[in-house]
This record gives C-alpha cells, structure tokens and sequence, in this order.
C-alpha cells in the first residue's frame, strides 16, 4: 500500500498512549529495540493465518487465553510451564469433543501494557499516574514507581524473549505428559454434580491416546511437533512499529514482536493511529468487539482492516456480556454476513461480565474486589453458542482470561468459590482469571455443548 508505512500512525490521534516524561530517552530505547533480532518469524504468522482461515470456514477450533496482564516476576519456569500446561490440556477436551484440531493462542511473551480508564489515579488526595504494565511502569502507589521509564520497555522485550524461548523449548520436549489422566489435576471433580461425566470423558481422552499410540507404534508428541503462538494487545505502537519490518523473500511487512496482535476496544477507532497502523501489516490480527461497538462501525472496521477478505486475516472477539449478549450480537452477526465476509466469531465471555464485590480484608474492613462469576462467563458462551447457531455463522472460538496457577480471583466453579474466599490468593495486577480447575472445568463444559 503506497499511502502506509510503519510509521504512518503518527498522522493519526492515537488513543491509550503513553505520557513518557523523557522523550529523547525514548526515542533512544526505540532505536534500541529496531536493532533487535525479532521474536517471531514471518513463517510462524503465515501458518497461523492459515489455522485461522480454517477455523473461520468451521475445520479447526480456536483456543485463545492467558493473563490479562503478565508481569516480569511471573517470567519464571514454573508459572510458564503451569500457563502452557492448561492450554494444552483444554485444547485435548475440546479436540476430543469436536474432533477438529485445536489453534492454541496464548496471551504472553508480550503481555505487559494494559489500557486504562484514566490516565491518572487518585488516592487519599494524591493523584498519580495510572499503572499501565510492567513495560511501562510499577505497581506501587509511589511517584517514583508510577513514573514511565522507557527503558523498561528493552526489560520486556527480553522477558518475551525468554519466555519464547522456554516454551519453544518445553514444546520441542513433549514437556506435559497427558496420556495419565490421574496425572492431570482434578481433585475439584469430587465437588461438581457433573463428576462423573468428567471423569468419564478425561478416561477417554487417555484411552484415546494410548489407542492411537499403540496403532501409530510412537508417542504422540513425537507424532507432530505441538504448536503454541503467542498474542497480545496492539496498544503501545512506538514499541509495535520497532519491531514492525519486511523480511527476505515474503511479501509484506510483518509485526514480528507477535503472531496475532488484537486491537482492543478503546483503540477501535476507525480513523484512529491503531487501526492505522494494523490495516498495513502481514499479520492476522483479532478486532475485540463491545457493547458499544454498533454494526455500522463493525463493518466499517472490518473493509478497513481487510478489505481484500484475506483467508485467515481477520477475527472477531465479541465481549457483549451475559445480560447483553442476546440482544447486541445478533445484529453484528447479520451486518457482517451482509458483506459476504468470511470472519473468524470468537466468544470472550470474561470482559463483559466484570463486577465489583465487597469483602472484608484483614482488619475486618470491607474492600472492594473486582471479580467475575463463573456461572455468567458460561452462560454467555452457552448463549453465544445457540446465537450463531441460530443466525447461521460458526462460532469458532474462545478466549479466556485465565492461568494455570489456583488464583481466587473468580468465583463459582465446581468447589463454590465465593466473595469470602477472593482474598485468599488474589494476584492479579489488573483484571480477575480463571484459575487453573475453573479453566479447565469450562474446557469440559464448553467440549461437552460441542
């Protein structure tokens, strides 16, 4: 396209950017990261675009979820292996139940800007900056840890990378040994009314493994090498462009910080600098829609994003909530028929159904939690499933907030977490997940509605 470059953006407003109060150091750091060796290859991108157009066409089922947020202190071995861990063991339910091959998308090796409400925060009469990730800035509640340092960003560039390079390495090893089911950790089964039909279809899925096995004369993970990509938010587009480039003997210009970068709902403006900059790369690229999102401006994104409808190019995230979700998604799901597109529809059920709840903490006092339920994460995906159903599209996808860690964070499940429990184990910078017997509960639900 002769009216884009990787730096076109600039021209554009530019929603959910960053205030550095350094911006010679920045654009030092900038220059920096250019020079870096990618994290991702072009190949990696296009074989994943391919899944996708295969899953948009109903052959391949999309699995996408991580952390809202990651943090450098997560960049650990066993926190890594845990989120890699349930990817894997949720992609086998839902393979064995829909007998299609599982697309497992991670949100991590990049996950470390969050876009915020305000730009600032204000505490007992002091206002600061908000925090906006770990490549951005901290936590704390400090002048000194809310400021932005841009070198943090070079910090989060090596955590990707050597989060890439454990899981590449993990993957390569065949890491998870899934053909025990007693090896898998379901002690949460005991307490669902639906215990034996899970144990049941774990069963199968271990004799299914070992059947193939015995058949094929070799272990599955030496079957074919088990493919995991990596996701996250288009959000911060200095360090996006950085890593923004052509590659030798491959049309295009890729993003190659990621495979499957996703344009959030508070940068989805049409005319905006983060659509700019995502209609111009090689990339296949998630476009998240809200209850604000009408059809008009859907439609509008999508012949903007894509409008040669590339196989595999374009996903749909709907993140409508439970209450809404009956009422908004039918008329997205017909404007875009309309255009003969043919989409990637993925279910978010975690965004829309965020609330806050009062607990009391340590001193008795009550504090407010941001948290969600289990029961209205499953009924707007059950939801979802008839809607598409109904209107004749295919949903093929879901995405979760989630980890492979046992967090409170949510509440519900089988084990009945409650508002009292949430403070037990609440480690979530930013917005509540799933924790690892929640997540995986709802990869057997979800398996058994296909």
């Amino acid at each position: 396209m002769s009216d884009w470059n990787s730096d076109s953006w600039r021209a554009r407003p530019a929603q959910q950017q960053v205030l550095w109060p350094d911006r010679a150091e920045l654009d030092r750091i900038i220059a920096e990261i250019r020079e870096l060796p990618p994290l991702v290859t072009s190949g990696e991108i296009a074989g994943l675009k391919s899944q996708l157009a295969e899953a948009a066409c109903g052959e391949r089922f999309l699995l996408h979820g991580g952390d809202c947020a990651e943090s450098f202190s997560d960049c650990n071995s066993s926190r890594i292996a845990s989120q890699l861990k349930i990817l894997l063991q949720m992609s086998l339910v839902l393979t064995h139940a829909s007998r299609k091959r599982v697309i497992r998308i991670g949100r991590f090796a990049g996950q470390y800007a969050k876009p915020r409400s305000s730009d600032t925060e204000t505490r007992g009469g002091t206002q600061l900056p908000s925090f906006r990730g770990d490549n951005v800035n901290r936590p704390d509640f400090t002048a000194e840890a809310r400021r932005p340092e841009p070198r943090l960003l070079l910090r989060g560039y090596a955590r990707s990378a050597m989060t890439l390079n454990f899981i590449r390495a993990l993957v390569d090893g065949g890491f998870a040994d899934l053909h025990h089911p007693e090896q898998w950790n379901l002690d949460w089964v005991s307490h669902s009314p639906r215990a034996s039909e899970y144990k049941r279809m774990v069963d199968s899925i271990g004799e299914g493994l070992r059947f193939m096995e015995t058949l094929a004369g070799v272990r599955v993970h030496q079957l074919q090498r088990v493919d995991f990509y990596t996701s996250h938010e288009c959000l911060l587009l200095d360090l996006e462009s950085a890593q923004t480039r052509a590659v030798p003997r491959r049309d295009g210009v890729w993003n190659l910080s990621t495979h499957f970068p996703w344009l959030g709902a508070r940068t989805s403006q049409v005319d905006g600098a983060h659509v700019e900059y995502l209609r111009g790369i090689a990339n296949p690229i998630a476009v998240k829609v809200a209850p604000e999102t009408t059809p008009q401006q859907l439609t509008q994104l999508c012949e903007r994003l894509d409008p040669h409808q590339e196989p595999g190019r374009l996903t749909l995230i709907h993140r409508l909530g439970a209450r809404r979700v009956g009422e908004l998604l039918p008329p997205l799901l017909r404007a875009v028929t309309a255009t003969k597109r043919k989409v990637l529809w993925v279910c978010d059920p975690m965004h829309g159904n965020t609330e806050i709840v009062s607990v009391a903490g340590a001193d008795g006092q009550q504090v407010p939690v941001k948290t969600r339920a289990f029961e209205h994460i499953l009924s707007e995906l059950e939801e979802s499933f008839d809607l598409h159903r109904r209107e004749g599209t295919n949903l093929g996808g879901v995405h979760f907030e989630m980890t492979g860690e046992n967090v409170t964070e949510c509440t519900g499940g089988a084990r009945g977490l409650a508002g009292g429990d949430l403070l037990r184990s609440y480690q979530t910078a930013l917005d509540p997940r799933l924790n690892y017997e929640q997540a995986l509960e709802m990869a057997l639900l979800v398996a058994r509605r296909m």
